[in-house]
């Protein structure tokens, strides 16, 4: 008997084939995108970015998260010169940034409305998909302070470790679940391209 996660997956991957069959379908969305494309269950990532706790000299409390966008990493730190490390998918060439922000709003299997902007790129897009395992932000969101970013899972875990997304963050959705209990609102979040010194 198919459980009712991969049922639903199935289904989705279905609609997601009928749309791109349908007549005027032009192109596709961006692959960070992707609306409707169910994760491999058999998918398993390369060790240097499933998670694990490594040394990591930091001057930020314990609590914070530290994102290095140019090593695709995402850092709880624990104290002690130790943290929890992510493998993460960060924004493609042309949607990186940095800076520090605070985690606003979290939840568990969100909805996505892609923004106007995004919209504006590629308005083939969908203007609301329902939170589900087809859905491309996976199954928990941490939102950054009032931008449209987000920590957030995926759907695509081949994609974590590539410059793929328009802005936010991924991790797989084993791994965004972790951290998601883990963090609670207001958790302070640093954005950098490169390590500190």
């Amino acid at each position: 008997m198919i459980g009712m996660s991969r049922l639903f997956g199935r289904l989705a991957l279905a609609a997601s084939l009928l749309l791109l069959a349908a007549p005027g379908y032009a192109q596709q969305p961006d692959v960070g995108d992707e609306p409707g494309l169910i994760a491999n269950d058999d998918y398993e990532l390369p060790p240097e970015l499933r998670k694990q706790v490594v040394f990591f000299r930091s001057s930020e409390a314990p609590g914070t998260i530290v994102v290095q966008t140019s090593e695709r990493y995402l850092y709880l730190v624990q104290g002690n010169n130790r943290a929890i490390r992510y493998g993460i998918g960060v924004g493609r060439e042309g949607f990186t940034w940095q800076g520090l922000l605070k985690i606003s709003r979290k939840a568990e299997w969100p909805d996505w409305v892609p923004p106007p902007e995004m919209i504006q790129r590629q308005p083939y897009l969908p203007r609301f998909m329902a939170g589900g395992p087809g859905n491309p932000l996976g199954a928990r969101a941490m939102y950054l302070g009032s931008t449209v970013y987000r920590i957030h899972g995926t759907n695509r875990p081949d994609t974590i470790g590539t410059a793929i997304s328009s802005g936010c963050f991924r991790l797989v959705n084993a791994d965004v679940a972790d951290l998601y209990e883990r963090v609670p609102v207001g958790t302070k979040v640093v954005v950098r391209q490169r390590p500190e010194l």
